[in-house]
């Protein structure tokens, strides 16, 4: 069975910002994999259950917030006793050009507290997919951009790193991390320049 994790903050409030981009990205999945069933209430958050290459797949999206987010991952994989490579994660990026991503399987979290936070609970060698959401250039606008809204402009590379991102999850589950990346890479698209918010 696959787990497949989006890192965000539960909430209307919350729903557009670039924190909230692993959950865009499992929201995704479950719309182009047909086989997902509706969302509903467990494991301290929200799942839908489904296939992925004829694999049983769970699309979690933990609403502990992001700091708590160990406590919803911890919970599924002990109750489906999900090894930890059947288990991928995905979350916002700020030292990665907007509309990139990378993979990788095990290694640190770089202060990323979402992951901080499930490597307090869950052993570490589950898959990481880290979406870029590009670094705004001033360590003092870091906390707003992360919990800003993407802008209108986003949509340019959203509307694609989350289709190609969902539509090419096949190459990572059976372990291809250089062909997932590569797929995804091969329809990128430059961010517009930033403006100051």
């Amino acid at each position: 069975m696959l787990l497949l994790v989006g890192l965000g903050n539960p909430g209307a409030k919350y729903a557009n910002n670039r924190h909230n981009i692993g959950f865009m990205a499992v929201d995704e999945i479950v719309r182009r994999h047909v086989s997902f069933g509706d969302w509903k209430t467990k494991f301290q958050g929200l799942i839908s259950e489904g296939k992925i290459g004829g694999e049983k797949a769970i699309a979690l999206k933990p609403q502990t917030f992001m700091n708590n987010s160990g406590k919803s991952v911890s919970e599924a994989i002990r109750f489906y006793k999900i090894p930890p490579d059947q288990v991928f994660v995905f979350y916002d990026e700020l030292d990665l050009v907007a509309g990139k991503v990378k993979v990788k399987r095990g290694g640190g979290n770089a202060g990323h507290n979402g992951l901080s936070s499930i490597d307090a609970f869950c052993p570490k060698d589950y898959w990481k997919i880290r979406l870029g959401i590009g670094h705004p250039g001033e360590k003092s606008r870091v906390m707003g951009h992360v919990l800003g809204d993407f802008k209108k402009a986003d949509q340019d590379w959203l509307s694609v790193l989350l289709p190609e991102t969902a539509t090419n999850l096949d190459y990572i589950i059976n372990g291809d991390a250089n062909g997932f990346t590569s797929r995804v890479m091969q329809a990128f698209v430059p961010p517009k320049p930033d403006k100051k918010d």
